[in-house]
């Protein structure tokens, strides 16, 4: 998009971000504690210090900024579990790295991007490559149980269905314990992880 160097409308930025990330941590700041809903174009772009235009010279909407922040939440786990596929590591290896990196992702940041999976507007076809990014994920999550179970595809699916249920809970306990997240969280979960793969 040829537009994306356009300058601010007040000055540069002083958190020392791109524009665009400083569209993206407002967004997800409004979207988390105000409501997707209830938040505006204008309410974006005044918390990130610029104009309704320059922010559409970045995003057509706020839908292609929940977009990002999305993809923020899954694509690079996708990109980390493609890197563990040519790994010569055993798979319960590679599954415990890929959870604990996952878990990881979602515990990290200021805000809780993880509980915008819950938004009813994500039904919206524009989310399509969200969900296409997500069941990447999960197929990566299938073809390691199976591996480690030694079983196929077909039978693995519920175990794998657990595995990111286990991670993703991570959300819901952000939610409502904000400050349970001790530093070796995601170990635990990738333990616990292996332990429903192995039952």
């Amino acid at each position: 998009m040829a537009a994306r160097g356009r300058p601010r409308a007040s000055g540069p930025s002083t958190s020392g971000l791109t524009t665009e990330q400083d569209i993206l941590v407002a967004a997800g700041r409004l979207f988390c504690t105000e409501g997707y809903g209830s938040t505006s174009t204008y309410a974006i772009a005044r918390a990130a210090g610029i104009s309704q235009a320059t922010m559409y010279h970045y995003f057509a909407g706020k839908h292609e900024i929940l977009l990002a922040l999305l993809l923020e939440t899954v694509r690079p786990s996708v990109e980390y579990a493609e890197q563990l596929a040519a790994s010569p590591e055993p798979p319960t290896d590679r599954l415990r790295k890929l959870v604990a990196y996952d878990a990881r992702l979602l515990a990290s940041g200021e805000e809780n991007l993880g509980s915008l999976y819950l938004l009813p507007e994500l039904g919206d076809e524009r989310f399509a490559p969200f969900h296409a990014e997500r069941q990447r994920l999960f197929e990566t999550y299938r073809e390691l149980v199976a591996a480690c179970q030694g079983s196929s595809l077909e039978d693995a699916h519920p175990a794998a269905s657990l595995v990111l249920g286990l991670v993703e809970s991570l959300i819901l306990r952000r939610r409502n314990e904000p400050h349970m997240l001790e530093d070796d969280i995601a170990t635990r979960i990738a333990d616990a992880a292996l332990r429903i793969v192995q039952a």
